[in-house]
C-alpha cells in the first residue's frame, strides 16, 4: 500500500472513531471529565494525521545544515578581562 492509501484508511478509521465518541457523548453527556478526554484525544489524532497528510504531500528534502567556518587562532584576551571563572569568581579577587 502506498502512503497514501495508508493515509486515507487511518482517515477513515479516524472518522469512525470519532463518529463512535459523538455517540458516547450523546449517552453519557459531555460533562465528565473522562469524556471531555476521549474527545480531545480525538481531535489531536485529526490534527495529527492532517499534519502527517500534509507533510507526505510535499516530500520532504534533507536540508543540511549551514556550515560555520571556526578559526584556529586563538581568541583575543581582551574579551575574557571581565569574566568570572565559574565557581573561582572574578580573576583579582580571592574565591568564596
Amino acid at each position: 500500500m502506498s502512503v497514501h492509501d495508508e493515509l486515507t484508511s487511518v482517515q477513515r478509521s479516524l472518522d469512525d472513531l470519532l463518529r463512535s465518541v459523538g455517540r458516547l457523548e450523546k449517552q453519557l453527556g459531555t460533562g465528565g471529565l473522562e469524556m471531555r478526554r476521549v474527545r480531545a484525544d480525538a481531535n489531536h489524532l485529526r490534527e495529527s494525521v492532517a499534519l502527517l497528510r500534509d507533510a507526505a504531500a510535499s516530500p520532504a528534502t534533507p536540508k543540511r545544515p549551514e556550515l560555520v567556518t571556526i578559526s584556529d587562532a586563538p581568541y583575543d584576551s581582551a574579551l575574557w578581562r571581565d569574566s568570572d571563572d565559574e565557581g573561582l569568581g572574578a580573576r583579582d579577587r580571592r574565591a568564596p
